[in-house]
Formats: structure tokens, sequence, C-alpha cells
């Protein structure tokens, strides 16, 4: 198989067209080779518009979600990242070739390795990948520049913004199957955000993810 040409017509195919314009973000998924972060048996998919199974009830984004997401959080050169979800080790590898350093939280252990032996084989050496439960962010290593949430959230915890810096930003999908907004969260001041909607889909929910009251009105 050509990986090459499947990663341009993946990035001018499948990606471009959903309004995913900055050459920035095209650049860095035509660099990071996505074949080298999937399961074994799904090499041959990695660049199709195929949803990349990884067990444990988690997924890969597809290629249009991972450009969209980039494209959203503008990652900046020195900037330090918590990841909640690190799943393959993919999307890490993404934000780690543009920021400072990621600490990436990861609650399935057999993920942590997989992700772990995908960076290390990769030369990726800017990430910590930790073993843990990232629900309600990670306050050890608190404040960040950039929060990002792999996964669906039905409520926005308080306590993952409490642990970004001013200036900083979270990025998570908000809500509850069948629709989930893609939710940017700007600290303006010590204490207070301004909250963007940017988009609609559908992600599989965080494990352990706060949930609504089921009272709430």
């Amino acid at each position: 198989m050509n990986f090459e040409r499947a990663r341009y017509n993946m990035v001018e195919q499948q990606v471009r067209p959903w309004d995913v314009l900055d050459f920035d973000v095209l650049d860095l998924l035509m660099e990071v080779r996505r074949e080298e972060y999937v399961p074994p048996a799904m090499k041959s998919l990695a660049l199709s518009e195929a949803e990349i199974q990884l067990g444990h009830g988690a997924t890969m984004f597809t290629p249009v979600l991972e450009g969209k997401v980039l494209q959203a959080l503008q990652v900046r050169r020195g900037e330090q990242v918590l990841e909640i979800g690190t799943g393959s080790g993919y999307f890490t590898a993404l934000l780690a070739a543009r920021a400072e350093w990621v600490r990436s939280i990861e609650i399935e252990p057999e993920l942590v390795r997989f992700a772990s032996d995908n960076l290390k084989r990769n030369g990726v050496e800017n990430v910590v990948v930790e073993d843990g439960d990232g629900s309600l962010g990670w306050p050890s290593r608190a404040p960040y520049d950039l929060i990002v949430v792999s996964g669906g959230l039905p409520v926005l915890p308080h306590s993952m913004l409490e642990q970004l810096k001013v200036g900083g930003r979270l990025f998570a999908f908000v809500g509850e199957a069948p629709l989930m907004r893609a939710r940017l969260v700007t600290c303006t001041a010590e204490g207070e955000f301004r909250t963007e909607d940017l988009f609609e889909t559908l992600v599989p929910q965080l494990r352990n993810a706060p949930q609504r009251d089921q009272f709430e009105f």
C-alpha cells in the first residue's frame, strides 16, 4: 500500500472539504504518520474514513474530526498541554508536534502501554503518558495552557476549568447521545471564562465522566 499517496488523499479528499483550511494543521496531518498508531490489523484502514476500534470501548477520532479539533485548538509553541484519553497516542503526537510538552492521562492500562510504545517508536519525546482517571482533570500538574478531552462529557466539570492558566483553552465534547457539542472554553481572567460551541458531533463517552443530576431541570 502506498501510504504517502493515501495520506495525501486523506488530507485533500476527507479533511480539507470539511472546512479545515489551516495550512499548519494540514501540514501536520501530512507529517505525523497515522498508520504507525493503529492496531496492526487495522493498518490498511488507517488513512480511510473508517472508525478505528482500539478495544475497551475506545476509538480513534476520524481524520476529519482530528483536523477540525486541531484547527480549533491552535496549539502554540511552548504550550503545556493536558490530554484526557490517550487512546492510540496519535492525537497525542499531533499535539506534541507543536506544544512544549503533553501530559496524557489514560484510564485503560493496555492502552497506556500501546500508546507509550507507539510514541516511543516514532521518536516523540515530549510526552508523558500516565495511567489514571482524568475525568475531573489532573490537578497535580496544573495549571495548563491547553486541556483536551478526547471523550464525551454529559457536563463539563468546573474543576477542569480551574486547571487552566489565564489565557488557556479547554476543548471538550459536551452533551449526550444523539448529539454532543464541540466546545472551546477560554479562561479570560481569574475565574472568568468565554464559551464557544463550534460544531456538533458524537463521540464515545469518557469513562467515569461526571453525569447530569437526574433531578436537574
